[in-house]
């Protein structure tokens, strides 16, 4: 424990901090400010440094960019190879573990030891390794790096410790699964083909021992040549040469036949009894034309061919073969059982498929069940049991990104009753028709964890859809998908007035969401500059949407002065209750200077039948002014005891009372300060002759309805306008596709990220479309931005290059908003409902506000704000507000119960409001109401005491870099700040002392995605989207990850290998039987020899030992508990089998001497003896 102490009377009444926003006590952590002592505080802080540790726990989504697919079909474990050298596991719902190769080479292909808890991949930088997969975190035991020859194609036959290797070369070669070193046996590609032959067979594509003899190997090659190699007597026992390339090959199970596909979209059937051409060709897809030739076709990548018991047809699955002249025909596969041809078109191209059957075994009746279809964007399963062929719902969540994630909001230790109340509302909406069987990849075993509470992930789209997801657990599984483009008209193509540019677009993109799960109040901030208010309701509901449209604009005259700002604005007063959203002016087809005082998008103005959940109540617009489109926003909060909402952007604040419906303060930055702004900003720009509308009285803006300012009268600003590139800011397209944190990137280098980025204000410059200033930064520096999945379309499209480095400067943007009981003067003598307002400058601002308490006049009285011009200060962009009480405890901000506005009830007796007010715990009786205010910039925290706004505590973060993302968040039953900064360092500091607890250097921001999705929350969790289509969950508590074994599912779980069939007399006498031998005895070293250590090198991998040490705990050491079961179990046999043998041995002994005594005494007469 350590005590921090600061004095509570008799402390200076400024900030110590200068002008420039450095600190004036120092930057060291736990250093008070200089003052006299008369009265101390204590404050007991329990987090040390041996609290936090960031591990990884669970990635959740569909594997970005698949390459490989493979399937266990005892343990039903199911592998996903990725791009970026990932490694993808799932078993039933639960069981999802996520594997990185360190080179971060791209996965080739995938083989199981099928049943042994192992797994083999093949990378494109021509390494092999062997995973573990019998521990929760599966480790490379052995790696074989290939340095001559390229990997083309791996074969592992079932229950063999020999892996054959196929190369670009064309030889194949033999690896020992047990020790991974090569074997000195390899079939070279000229002794596998005729000596007489003059071209090279090309790369291996295809390996496989026939069903029939496992000696007898099937070698493929890409330019058609097939070879049956016969292992034992080291010669090939017959070759095909096929005019078309081929693609793959599948063995029909009794091993007489096999079927080919080829490049030209046809499939050939070859008879081992003939094979000097094949006895069947058909082009599925392709029909004779007049002149009698096929027509040509699409190839076909992969063919299964499989058979069944119960029908005497087989079935042949492939993927392509379309006629190339079917332009814009999606993907397809196609199941042929038959005559019947079924074709299924797919969303995406198919990267692989794997077709599940019931036995392991490859001379068996295969009875395939379904088919796993591993497209590019998505994870299809089809039943093949029925006719109609339905595909199984995905108990994943794989849809994350079906439309590009562009924010994310996770909440840990939610309300219990939400995720009840979400599931039962979304489980009305799913999708029907899937089939009624259980999931197929059912492997492994999962747990739901004792130390477990409610978690919520919320994403929004691309699309303006919002989804959440029940995160409890480790787990991700949708809850409820809202569409918020239902609020709005859909754009026409021939309205020029605001949609014209929109049709082609993104309009309804998600931005930044800000929801209240105690009360349910779910507010969204969309790309179009709108902001949408959802209350959650279990009843459906018709109603009308009402829509405020805000005037938001900063456009000052040539000269900033005191004087200019010491009018005071307009606030509400009783006789203007009403809401009137302002009229839109008319559309007519004029040009962009036309475009006045009009929304991005048009709100239905109807009756709207809403269904249960989330149903929309209030649309807050900011207006185009003169041809311009208003800036995005970029702060948003709302609390619902209060019932306000406020939204900034970077031209400045509007409050909005979203019970009355009504607006109650639009101003622009400097407006706010008063005579109060710390730097005297002069002119934005050298232009004399500005023109002035009529809207524009005693320096404020007002509506453009240009009705006189009754005192008290709400006023919606419009103001003087000036150049319009200035109010667009640079790069800032009126509107442009979503910036999308699934798809961008920073076209810079790692290493020169700190020089690019010369502070946050840079990328808030890209991620909001927006120009901000900063005083402490006077250069501007362009990024180039690209969506990887079509990158002609940059996201920096600037209008214009005329654009003046001081116009660049001028705006100052109000980046973060918080509600809260606090004190807006240093002569307060109780907390009062407060607005904290935070701008890129640095700057913190305290807006008290008069909100009546009976709920009556809350509905009829107006509610009062009053800008005081109180000021702190801080280095770089303010990003997070917190509070505490003198204990050290978070003053959480008051809320709003949630009740059901469209219950049916008695109309006499409306239900009454219920507000939860946080009082002060009982060690902050003692010192009064007062309280503690955390705030941290992108550069450095302070904390400060109110009322008297005096720094107690400062903690420079950063100075090479800047915070992306800081929230004060509860960890160990304590709180602390925690930080996510651009260098890729994550840190958190003590509360209120600002001690260093954790700095680790975890992940650099080498793309936008990063910054946009990064969140912490309770209990030390924090997400990111690590790919387009997934998101990694991390933990940086300590005692998490000392849990993270228990809360893992567990991929092996050990299961008796079924046995072989017995296939019968009759077709063992005819040869039907798979006849067996001894690979140990021909790729053994005894035999074959070492392999060249030149051509392969062995790498031992790092999840040997210490990975089945670390397998000793919880259900591991359960499993191994089994395993050692087993084991006895195995031991015991080997000892009846021990005892069998000598029990045979001494019936031999006593036949052997019985037999000599017969010999010894058959000529003997009976007298004899």
């Amino acid at each position: 424990m350590k005590k921090f102490r600061k004095v509570l009377d008799g402390l200076t009444t400024s900030s110590p901090v200068n002008p420039g926003g450095s600190p004036a006590c120092g930057s060291a952590a736990g250093t008070p400010s200089a003052a006299p002592t008369p009265r101390e505080l204590e404050i007991q802080e329990t987090l040390m440094s041996e609290h936090f540790q960031i591990c990884k726990t669970v990635r959740h989504g569909f594997p970005y960019q698949p390459t490989a697919l493979a399937f266990d079909p005892v343990q039903k474990i199911l592998a996903i190879g990725t791009r970026s050298g990932g490694v993808r596991l799932l078993g039933r719902p639960g069981v999802d573990c996520h594997c990185q190769h360190e080179s971060g080479a791209a996965v080739l292909q995938l083989q199981f030891l099928i049943n042994e808890g192992a797994l083999v991949t093949a990378c494109a930088d021509d390494t092999l390794h062997l995973w573990n997969l019998r521990q929760r975190r599966p480790a490379i035991l052995h790696s074989l790096k290939f340095n001559r020859e390229r990997i083309t194609f791996c074969h592992l036959p079932f229950q063999s410790k020999w892996l054959y290797v196929g190369t670009e070369r064309g030889n194949t070669h033999i690896v020992n699964i047990e020790s991974f070193v090569l074997s000195g046996y390899v079939i070279m590609w000229n002794k596998a083909i005729e000596l007489s032959t003059k071209t090279h067979p090309g790369p291996v594509v295809h390996l496989s021992d026939s069903p029939k003899d496992e000696g007898k190997l099937l070698i493929g090659f890409e330019s058609g040549t097939i070879v049956m190699w016969d292992l034992r007597v080291k010669r090939a026992d017959f070759r095909i040469y096929y005019d078309e390339a081929i693609h793959s090959v599948s063995w029909h199970h009794e091993g007489r036949q096999f079927m080919c596909s080829h490049s030209d979209g046809s499939l050939s059937m070859w008879n081992l009894r003939n094979t000097a051409k094949p006895f069947q060709v058909t082009f599925p897809h392709g029909k004779t034309q007049r002149d009698g030739r096929k027509e040509s076709c699409k190839p076909i990548l992969k063919v299964e061919y499989k058979t069944s018991r119960n029908s005497s047809e087989a079935f042949v699955i492939f993927s392509g073969g379309l006629s190339y002249d079917k332009a814009g025909r999606r993907p397809t596969l196609t199941i042929m059982h038959g005559k019947a041809i079924t074709v299924l078109e797919m969303d995406y191209p198919i990267v692989d498929f794997m077709v599940l059957c019931d036995t392991p075994y490859l001379n068996e009746v295969q009875e395939p069940y379904a088919v796993v279809v591993l497209l590019e964007k998505d994870f299809v399963v089809v039943d093949l049991t029925q006719s109609n062929f339905p595909i199984f719902e995905n108990p994943y969540p794989m849809d994350v990104h079906e439309s590009p994630v562009t924010c994310t909001a996770y909440f840990a230790d939610c309300p219990p009753d939400i995720i009840p109340v979400l599931y039962s509302i979304g489980a009305k909406h799913k999708k029907t028709g899937y089939s009624h069987k259980e999931w197929p990849v059912s492997g492994g075993t999962w747990t739901v964890g004792s130390q477990t509470y409610p978690e919520i992930i919320v994403t929004g789209h691309a699309d303006g859809s919002i989804k959440f997801w029940d995160a409890t657990a480790i787990t991700l599984q949708m809850l409820y998908k809202l569409k918020t483009s239902k609020v709005f008209e859909n754009p026409k193509s021939g309205d020029v007035g605001r949609s014209g540019e929109l049709v082609e677009e993104d309009p309804y993109a998600v931005q930044m969401i800000s929801w209240c799960p105690q009360s349910r109040i779910f507010c969204v901030v969309g790309i179009s500059a709108h902001v949408i208010l959802y209350r959650f309701s279990k009843h459906d509901a018709n109603t009308t949407i009402t829509s405020l449209e805000v005037r938001l604009q900063c456009e000052m005259e040539d000269v900033i002065s005191p004087s200019d700002t010491e009018n005071t604005p307009c606030y509400s007063d009783p006789s203007g209750l009403s809401p009137q959203p302002q009229p839109p002016s008319p559309r007519s087809n004029t040009p962009d200077s036309a475009r006045d005082s009009i929304p991005c998008l048009k709100v239905k103005d109807r009756m709207i039948r809403m269904p249960p959940g989330y149903q929309a109540e209030l649309v807050v617009q900011l207006l185009w002014i003169d041809g311009e489109p208003p800036q995005q926003i970029t702060s948003l909060d709302l609390n619902s005891a209060y019932g306000l909402l406020a939204v900034g952007n970077c031209n400045g604040l509007a409050v909005v009372d979203y019970l009355q419906k009504t607006i109650l303060l639009c101003m622009n930055t400097l407006e706010l300060y008063g005579s109060a702004d710390p730097f005297q900003r002069l002119t934005r720009s050298p232009r004399k002759n500005r023109q002035s509308t009529s809207d524009h009285v005693n320096g404020h803006c007002t509506s453009p309805t240009s009705q006189p300012c009754p005192s008290g009268r709400a006023r919606v600003p419009g103001g003087p306008e000036g150049p319009r590139l200035a109010r667009r800011g640079p790069g800032r397209p009126p509107f442009r596709k979503a910036q999308s944190a699934a798809c961008m990137e920073v076209s810079l280098p790692v290493s020169s990220l700190t020089e690019g980025h010369s502070s946050r204000r840079a990328m808030l410059q890209q991620l909001h479309g927006v120009s901000m200033y900063s005083h402490d930064e006077h250069h501007i520096t362009t990024y180039s931005w690209s969506e990887r999945e079509s990158r002609e379309n940059s996201f920096s499209r600037s209008r214009s290059s005329s654009v003046s480095s001081i116009d660049r400067e001028t705006k100052e943007a109000v980046t973060t908003l918080q509600f809260m009981e606090s004190y807006g003067r240093k002569s307060d003598p109780l907390p009062t409902p407060c607005l904290w307002v935070g701008t890129s400058l640095g700057l913190v601002l305290i807006i008290p506000m008069s909100i009546p308490m009976d709920e009556q006049e809350r509905q009829e009285d107006p509610v009062t704000v009053v800008p005081t011009g109180t000021v702190l200060m801080l280095k770089g962009s303010i990003l997070r507000f917190s509070f505490l009480d003198f204990g050290g405890a978070l003053i959480h901000s008051p809320y709003e119960v949630w009740r059901d506005q469209q219950a049916p009830g008695d109309p006499d007796r409306p239900r009454k409001r219920k507000l939860v007010n946080f009082s002060p715990s009982s060690s902050q009786e003692a010192s009064g109401d007062c309280h503690l205010a955390v705030v941290c910039s992108e550069k450095q925290a302070k904390v400060f005491l109110m009322p008297t706004q005096a720094c107690l505590y400062v903690h420079n973060i950063t100075e090479s870099s800047f915070v992306l993302r800081a929230d004060v968040v509860s960890v160990c039953n304590s709180v602390c700040l925690a930080c996510f900064c651009a260098n890729g360092h994550i840190m958190t500091l003590s509360l209120p002392s600002l001690r260093p607890l954790l700095d680790v250097n975890y992940l650099p921001l080498t793309d936008m995605r990063i910054a946009r999705t990064f969140c912490f929350t309770n209990g030390g969790q924090a997400l990111y989207l690590c790919s387009p289509t997934e998101i990694q969950r991390i933990t940086y508590s300590q005692e998490m990850c000392d849990n993270l074994q228990e809360m893992l599912g567990e991929l092996f779980t050990p299961i008796e290998t079924p046995e072989a069939q017995n296939r019968g007399f009759l077709k063992g006498f005819f040869g039907g039987n798979a006849q067996t031998f001894d690979r140990e005895e021909l790729f053994g070293e005894a035999s074959a020899g070492k392999g060249s250590r030149s051509l392969a090198q062995h790498i031992p991998g790092q999840g040997g030992m210490e990975g089945m040490k670390a397998a000793a705990g919880g259900v591991v050491g359960e499993l191994a508990r089994a395993r050692i079961a087993l084991d006895e179990r195995g031991q015991r046999l080997g000892e009846l089998e021990e005892r069998t043998a000598l029990m045979m041995s001494s019936a031999e002994t006593f036949s052997k001497h019985a037999h000599e005594m017969m010999l010894k005494c058959k000529d003997k007469k009976w007298y004899q003896f």
